[in-house]
């Protein structure tokens, strides 16, 4: 029988998800049977798989310990290292917040080959990285071509609540951003319903496509050479929010491989040498998740952006 008493580092997850990594080398299909059979006790009663876990809880499973925990240690892949390492903006016990370089991805996926935000956080850690089976994550998502802040819980208690935060929209995010053309107010909001960006194709068949309300508000901070810089905040965390929101106003962002006007595009590059998409989280205002003590984080617009905007007239921001 393996007994484990619950800390506040391993608070918040799921029961199966915690019984899964307790046992890293059970298949699966058998960790679930020990559910349905009962072989896994939560506090004394029948443990069941989507429960959350709190400080305090027991958990037991029920079955031999040397067969259950006997496996060797699965061997962690060396991380890939980024060419430019990351700027820590804040670093305590809990959280991080680094400034992320336009052209890398947060997280690994299919396709992605070089090192990741992820990669890189954990490398500069070292052993610190992972704590009580918990590796340092990031707290919400930033597109791979957009420079700027990104808050990485280091505990897992930290990562739960700035989950919570960033769901509930109690988080400030601000964004600069270059789009196309003159916006004709100083001040606006957009508030257009996306569609659901991951949505598959077989519910787009059965329920239509899934609209979700989506909230963006600008402000115009500087215009020049047929473009606006924009400061940008968001009530919503949709993905690609702003850049299909000022698509869908006729003001797409300035080097926007995807959603951009791709001749407004060579333009700034053959003239101002705009090379990536001018889109850069500029600020976020959070609750620490531990103390609640209000905090704000800022990263300066890259350099390459300054010069662009130089070279087109427009003030920088202040």
């Amino acid at each position: 029988m393996i007994e484990r008493k619950i800390g506040e580092d391993s608070a918040g997850q799921r029961l199966d998800k915690y019984v899964r990594r307790l046992l890293r080398e059970v298949p699966l299909s058998h960790v679930y049977k020990m559910f349905r059979t009962r072989k896994v006790r939560l506090n004394g009663a029948r443990g069941r798989p989507e429960e959350l876990l709190k400080a305090g809880d027991v958990v037991v499973v029920r079955g031999d310990d040397e067969r259950l925990l006997s496996a060797p240690p699965a061997v962690q892949p060396q991380p890939r290292r980024a060419r430019v390492p990351l700027r820590v903006l804040f670093e305590d016990d809990y959280l991080m917040a680094v400034e992320k370089p336009a052209g890398m991805a947060v997280h690994p996926g299919s396709g992605i080959e070089s090192a990741t935000l992820v990669d890189e956080v954990r490398a500069m850690l070292g052993p610190r990285a992972v704590h009580n089976e918990f590796a340092p994550s990031p707290a919400h998502r930033l597109d791979r071509d957009t420079s700027g802040i990104i808050l990485v819980a280091k505990r897992r208690p930290a990562m739960v609540r700035l989950t919570e935060i960033f769901t509930a929209g109690d988080a400030t995010k601000c964004y600069l951003a270059l789009a196309k053309g003159q916006l004709e107010r100083a001040r606006g909001t957009i508030d257009l319903p996306l569609s659901e960006h991951e949505q598959t194709a077989r519910s787009r068949a059965e329920r239509g496509v899934n609209m979700q309300p989506a909230i963006t508000h600008y402000r115009v901070l500087g215009k020049g050479s047929g473009a606006s810089l924009l400061e940008c905040a968001i009530e919503t965390g949709r993905t690609h929010q702003i850049r299909r929101h000022l698509l869908a106003v006729g003001h797409p962002i300035a080097g926007d491989r995807r959603y951009g006007d791709f001749p407004f595009n060579r333009e700034l590059k053959g003239k101002f040498g705009l090379k990536r998409m001018f889109l850069h989280a500029r600020r976020i205002s959070v609750a620490h998740p531990m103390t609640g003590q209000k905090m704000v984080f800022e990263a300066p617009l890259a350099a390459e952006l300054v010069e662009v905007l130089v070279r087109m007239g427009i003030d920088l921001p202040k």
